[in-house]
């Protein structure tokens, strides 16, 4: 079964997500960061200078199967036709349509944004309803 984590108070969402991407990385995992377009044009440079010394490969889905396939992290609108199933960070505000063909999906949510807190809550009842069990992190307390 998909395993679900939501990530709470990020202060700096897409910060965050280029951590967790190295991180994850660094494990060994593949990710897919599904947003709006708007939302992984601000990602994509982020992901190319996380530090003066580092990158994060990334590519986006209009790129085509065999870059798709080469790069560790896929930029997405859609998940349909991707190569990898191991993390799904989900940026929008809606439970992704199959979202379980992935190990792990996690879900960050912004500490200064309302809408964005108040959207988690229906992701999350959406999960649990679905049987899921949901681990939380609360980044406030990992300071």
């Amino acid at each position: 079964m998909t395993e679900i984590a939501f990530h709470f108070n990020a202060p700096d969402k897409l910060g965050y997500v280029c951590r967790f991407a190295r991180k994850a990385l660094r494990h060994g995992a593949r990710l897919v960061v599904l947003g709006d377009g708007a939302a992984l044009s601000r990602l994509s440079p982020r992901l190319w200078s996380v530090s003066a010394t580092d990158f994060l490969a990334h590519a986006s889905e209009s790129e085509g199967a065999q870059m798709l396939a080469a790069s560790p992290i896929i930029l997405a609108e859609h998940l349909q036709d991707l190569p990898h199933h191991d993390v799904l960070v989900n940026l929008t505000p809606q439970v992704p349509a199959e979202f379980e063909r992935f190990a792990r999906v996690v879900e960050i949510v912004s500490s200064g944004d309302e809408m964005d807190r108040q959207d988690a809550r229906v992701r999350w009842r959406d999960y649990a309803a679905r049987g899921f069990s949901i681990v939380r992190h609360d980044l406030n307390l990992k300071g």
